[in-house]
């Protein structure tokens, strides 16, 4: 399945952060967790009033930092993704 945004949206998966280190030592939940994500597809931009194209400056692959309570949550298969402008 595949999932292709529109306009100048950009589909992002979320990074979840490790529970333990490489050595197994376990982190607390209560450490503070930064809301960032892969991009994994980006709509091919928006067009302006005089109708030019305006690209989205971002490709796939990139990590961007998501806002808190932004953003579309979708479920593709198994994985959580986010649908951002």
């Amino acid at each position: 399945k595949r999932l292709i945004p529109s306009f100048n949206r950009i589909l992002v998966e979320k990074i979840i952060p490790p529970s333990k280190t490489n050595s197994g030592i376990l982190l607390p939940e209560k450490t503070p967790k930064l809301n960032s994500g892969k991009v994994v597809a980006v709509g091919p931009g928006a067009r302006d009033r005089d109708g030019k194209h305006i690209p989205v400056n971002l490709k796939e692959g990139d990590t961007v930092l998501l806002p808190e309570y932004g953003g579309t949550e979708v479920k593709l298969g198994e994985k959580e993704l986010v649908l951002c402008f």
